[in-house]
Parts: C-alpha cells; structure tokens; sequence
C-alpha cells in the first residue's frame, strides 16, 4: 500500500464522522437530546485520530517530503492543506466550547455545536476531495515506491507514538457504533 492509499483510507473514517456529525446536528436542530458522553466521543475522534493522527502524518511526514521534492508550500497545494487545517481546529474548538456548555444544561449551545459541525463538516468534505483528487496524485507522480514505503512506515511509528498502538481500532469501533446508533 502507499503512504497516499493510506491516508485516504482514513479520509473514508473521517467522511463517516461527518456524516455521523450532521445526524447528530439534525436531531439537535429538532430539539432532541444527545447524549454529551457521544458529543465527547466525536470531539476525541476529532482531536486524536483526525488531527493528531492524521493531519500529523501529512503536517509532519508527507507534506514536508512534498516541499522537499519541489511542491510548493506557499502559495501552493500544501501551503491551503495546512492553512486549512487551521480552519478546522477553530471548528473543533467552537464544537468543544459548545459541548461544555450544553453539558452544563445549557440547551441553547445547540446551535454552537451544529453550526461549528456543519462548518467542519463542509470544510473538511471539500479539503478530503482536494487531497484524494489533486495534492495526493501530485505526491503519487513525484514519489518514488521507496519514498512511498519509508513515508509509510513513518506513518505507523508517528501513530504508535501519538496515540498508542490499538487505538485505531478503538475508533474504528466507535464509529461503528455511533453509525448504528445515528445513522440506521
């Protein structure tokens, strides 16, 4: 497998968060209670596996060996992968903020959560399209098999490193149970 097949089989673990996410928002735009415990198991999705796992692999391995080969960062396809990577975290952080406050009782934060879920959600929709159809097969035309297989096996030490071998499958799981939970 290459590195850039890896990562979008993680972008499909992502596309299905979202997706989970906008049900999550629809139930809270009809005034239905969601249970805080699985907006915190989203939010930890968010933080741990999709930006500290994921979005560390491409800021740390793959976009800086993308630089190195001559893919521009300023101005060029990695410089908007990062600058919107940035966006994303300020839509985690709304998401989070709101959690806390609707965790408090306030049902009002509602509104806080699924605007910044949507946000994130469009967001990250279009950044994933962006990477699989654009930055990802510019990296496949530049990348030797062997920067393939190093970038890889760079990807399995910065994920035991970061979140710890067996956590993955935990949030393969997680997903599997809030899509029956949400989607079904």
């Amino acid at each position: 497998m290459k590195a850039t097949e890896h990562l979008k089989v993680e972008h499909e673990s992502v596309l299905k968060m979202i997706e989970i996410l906008e049900a999550i928002a629809q139930k809270l735009d009809k005034g239905e209670n969601i249970w805080v415990s699985d907006l915190e198991a989203a939010l930890d999705f968010l933080r741990v596996f999709v930006d500290k796992c994921h979005h560390g692999k491409e800021e740390n391995i793959l976009f800086p060996k993308l630089v190195e080969i001559g893919i521009p960062n300023e101005g060029g396809p990695v410089g908007m992968m990062l600058h919107e990577h940035v966006i994303g975290r300020g839509y985690i952080a709304g998401f989070a903020a709101g959690t806390e406050k609707y965790k408090a009782g306030d049902k009002q934060a509602a509104a806080e959560i699924t605007e910044n879920i949507r946000g994130y959600g469009e967001l990250l929709a279009s950044h994933i399209f962006k990477e699989n159809n654009v930055l990802y097969k510019m990296a496949d035309m530049h990348l030797t098999a062997q920067q393939q297989i190093e970038l890889l096996a760079n990807f399995e030490k910065l994920e035991d490193e970061v979140i710890g071998r067996g956590k993955h499958e935990e949030y393969h799981k997680l997903l599997e149970r809030l899509e029956q939970q949400y989607l079904v």
